[in-house]
């Protein structure tokens, strides 16, 4: 099926691998490492490229290609690939498309892991990279070098909840023939398509909000033929392919995307509303409330804020791990984007990596709390927040 058939949400639950001799109206598992020809031309042609026959699951796999057909008509993109993991998939969008000499612009506010690659691999590798303040837009101009490559993006960032406008640095971009690559995970394509909004590639952790439930890990990377093609080459080579297990329980995931992000949405919303003021705390987080500082852009370029909340804790680390301590619903966990609420504290988990000083510059506090907001009864998710937050004291 074209995957520009049908409406987004129409078509992430009617692209379908095309159906076997058993007429499954479901698509089946692939579980095979090769595949087989009739001929020996028809071998030859396929490995020198001349038709889109599978070769190995390395390179390609039937529910791997739908997986990606799925997300692509989602952002509107034009090619992608799917890769293990979210850092997988982040690693591939960097190594494919720079090269030793080039330069990397990217928002100081980003996944703590993603700041590992950035300033302890890229480096090894003749690399260079700037951060720039997601703040302060603006800046980014003045770090532009004759061998910038590429600026990257998280927006909403990871853990802050930090917005930019993405169709002011993609004006940038495109001024200095430079690749914008935005990290879309927070928001799911579902509320937000940075490719609409001139990104070139976008990249996600399906292990979140794609998957929902938990349950299997999965990056992928979609955008323009020609860099996607490049990511292709460089993947095929170094092995950071998608189960094909994994991206058919992510295919599936994707049918209920639409309806999960407008209930995740939905209860964040209520759940912030409902914890700003609360005298514990010193402040409260969320891209629909009016008192985010860019709350205004995310009006603008998003349909709805997301399943993450975040607040501060005016007891600092103490309080938080005392709080950490007395919830007894939400989980605690590395993960996000479940079906099931999940509390974590960013400076001593995700973040932990960074210095003092980074984490302060990127504004990642002792009394900084996560809140991935899953799909119970929103009134009992805050409940537990709030008698957790009187045993904080």
């Amino acid at each position: 099926m074209d995957k520009d058939q049908y409406r987004p949400e129409t078509n992430a639950v009617r692209i379908q691998t095309e159906r076997t001799w058993q007429m499954e109206h479901s698509t089946p598992l692939f579980l095979t490492s090769s595949f087989t020809y009739d001929s020996a031309e028809e071998m030859r042609a396929t490995f020198a490229d001349e038709t889109d026959n599978n070769i190995y699951s390395r390179f390609s796999n039937p529910n791997v290609d739908e997986f990606v057909q799925k997300v692509c008509s989602l952002e509107k993109a034009e090619a992608g690939y799917a890769t293990a993991s979210g850092m997988s998939a982040i690693f591939a969008s960097f190594m494919a498309l720079m090269n030793a000499g080039d330069h990397l612009i990217s928002a100081s506010s980003i996944f703590g892991s993603t700041h590992t690659i950035i300033t302890k691999f890229l480096p090894k590798w003749g690399i260079e990279y700037s951060y720039f303040d997601i703040n302060a837009p603006e800046s980014i101009e003045a770090l532009i070098k004759p061998n910038t490559k590429m600026i990257f993006v998280e927006t909403p960032s990871n853990p802050g909840l930090e917005i930019i406008d993405i169709s002011i640095i993609a004006a940038i971009a495109n001024k200095h023939n430079i690749i914008l690559n935005v990290d879309n995970c927070f928001a799911s394509p579902v509320l937000q398509r940075p490719i609409e909004d001139g990104a070139h590639i976008v990249t996600h952790s399906a292990t979140k909000w794609m998957d929902g439930q938990g349950r299997v890990m999965g990056g992928v990377v979609v955008g323009r033929k020609d860099l996607i093609k490049e990511i292709h080459t460089f993947c095929r080579s170094t092995g950071p392919a998608m189960s094909p297990f994994n991206a058919w329980v992510l295919s599936k995931s994707l049918e209920t995307l639409h309806i999960r992000m407008e209930r995740h949405s939905q209860s964040a919303l209520t759940l912030a509303k409902a914890l700003e003021g609360n005298p514990l705390l010193q402040w409260v987080k969320y891209p629909m409330l009016e008192s985010h500082p860019q709350h205004h852009i995310a009006k603008k370029q998003m349909s709805g804020g997301g399943g993450i909340v975040c607040f501060e804790l005016k007891g600092g680390l103490q309080s938080g791990i005392r709080f950490l301590d007395s919830l007894k619903m939400l989980s605690l966990t590395a993960n996000l984007g479940d079906s099931r609420s999940i509390a974590s504290h960013p400076s001593s988990t995700t973040h932990a990596k960074l210095t003092d000083e980074e984490r302060k510059k990127v504004g990642i506090t002792p009394g900084l709390i996560r809140i991935s907001v899953g799909l119970e009864n929103v009134q009992d998710i805050l409940e537990d927040i709030q008698q957790a937050l009187e045993n904080s004291k």
